[in-house]
């Protein structure tokens, strides 16, 4: 059967684009899967070839920032503020939708979610494609985002038209996502903007469960369902003394081979493990550990091992984003009775 194309011919995806096809590309963040955002039929085809439920949201993709006006039909003075210092970048924007965006890409809502990428041939390729492009992670609903065009491939094949490659991803876990309660920033999911460089600029930044928190302040958005990202191996988020404990020699007595995913360059404890995998190799960096998270997923996903022991990663910055995943990864695990540390 003949594989998906991967190629880098930017007019030719822009023309699938404008048709009504699906075409993967590359931002900053992960590889999307695109459709024409104005297209409900596209959009359809979108949730078709990931198998993603229709109640789970689409971020809108923009080339320019006036491109916004398309998508959006206002916004607070403060989400000017933001995107004069985030876009282009991993931010996404929680904003009123415009009529023309079908319901499918907001799964109903009144709110459209909108980002300006930071790739600058994922730009390109919009504003080739001269229509507004709704675009999720390019993977099986559930499963690990991909960074590079062959991981596409490896889960998509058949399934869309065309694969832009646009090389590895940069940031390599998704954008940050805000809504608004007036004037003030509401993090709805953590990712490649920190919630403390947002709130440098903003002063404030809520939590949509915070005990402040309105009955009618948002709380739906791309990528917040309780399982997504996971791989198909079972995977425990642990805090880091667990890997100086023996829950690793237990489990190989009990006939299981264990993956290990740390954070930074550990060794003490982790001999015995079957395959491992190290975030950062400089002292612990969140943003090169937040570029190597998916791809090491993968890798852990295809060694063959029974049970994935994750290490959280510091709190802060780039580790909150990191935690968000892991936790999600996790959620099968927990529900089938596996327990969770960290």
């Amino acid at each position: 059967m003949p594989q998906t194309e991967i190629g880098t011919d930017v007019d030719q995806a822009a023309a699938l684009l404008r048709v009504g096809k699906l075409v993967a590309f590359g931002t900053e963040t992960v590889y999307g899967l695109g459709a024409n955002a104005l297209d409900a039929d596209a959009v359809a085809g979108v949730f078709a070839a990931k198998g993603r439920p229709s109640f789970d949201p689409l971020i809108v993709h923009i080339a320019d920032p006036d491109d916004i006006d398309r998508v959006a039909a206002s916004r607070p003075a403060v989400a000017d503020r933001l995107i004069a210092e985030f876009w282009p970048g991993p931010l996404t924007l929680v904003l009123p939708k415009r009529p023309e965006i079908p319901d499918l890409v907001t799964s109903g809502l009144e709110t459209v979610a909108v980002r300006r990428p930071g790739s600058r041939m994922a730009r390109t390729l919009i504003r080739a494609a001269g229509v507004p492009v709704a675009a999720p992670s390019a993977n099986p609903f559930g499963g690990v985002s991909p960074t590079t065009a062959v991981h596409v491939r490896d889960g998509l094949d058949g399934r869309l038209d065309y694969i832009l490659d646009t090389g590895p991803c940069d940031v390599g876990v998704e954008s940050t996502v805000l809504a608004f309660d007036g004037d003030t920033p509401v993090l709805l999911r953590p990712g490649g903007v920190s919630r403390e460089a947002i709130a440098t600029l903003t002063g404030r930044v809520l939590d949509p469960a915070g005990e402040d928190a309105a009955d009618d302040r948002p709380r739906a958005s791309p990528g917040t369902l309780e399982r997504h990202y996971a791989p198909r191996t079972p995977l425990v988020v642990v805090a880091p003394q667990a890997f100086e404990s023996p829950v690793k020699s237990e489990l190989r007595k009990a006939g299981q081979r264990v993956g290990i995913l740390t954070f930074g360059e550990k060794s003490i404890g982790i001999e015995d493990a079957d395959a491992i995998e190290h975030l950062s190799d400089t002292g612990g960096s969140s943003e090169q550990a937040a570029h190597n998270l998916f791809a090491a997923l993968r890798r852990l996903d295809a060694a063959g091992v029974d049970l994935i022991l994750a290490e959280a990663a510091p709190d802060s910055g780039l580790g909150v984003a990191i935690n968000d995943r892991l936790r999600r990864a996790s959620a099968f695990t927990r529900q089938s009775g596996h327990g969770s540390g960290g």
